[in-house]
């Protein structure tokens, strides 16, 4: 799956995070996103951007399974939003840029 089409999935995972799914479904979430941003940290890394590779890093550090960040209902389903239409964006960025020749 390309870079593109992991962000969006992401995203639209983030946004089902708004309904009332059951708890094991937020938990998945939290082990697909922490995975997902540490690839991209990863993947960052490798094209010497040290901006996506601390943005990457510190979403992964706060959707990271291990330790529980208790952030409360609302401010998850904020968070959850305002990453997803991040991600969402990010594609969309992506897409009209024009390549360099």
């Amino acid at each position: 799956m390309t870079e593109k089409g992991l962000k969006l999935v992401l995203a639209i995972l983030l946004f089902l995070c708004l309904l009332d799914m059951p708890y094991g479904y937020y938990q998945f979430v939290r082990f697909v996103a922490f995975a997902v941003f540490s690839y991209f940290a990863y993947q960052a890394y490798q094209r010497v951007n040290k901006t996506e590779v601390f943005i990457y890093l510190v979403l992964a550090l706060l959707f990271q399974p291990f330790i529980k960040i208790a952030l409360g209902r609302t401010l998850w389903n904020i968070v959850d939003f305002v990453v997803g239409l991040w991600l969402v964006f990010d594609v969309g960025r992506q897409i009209m840029r024009k390549p360099v020749e």
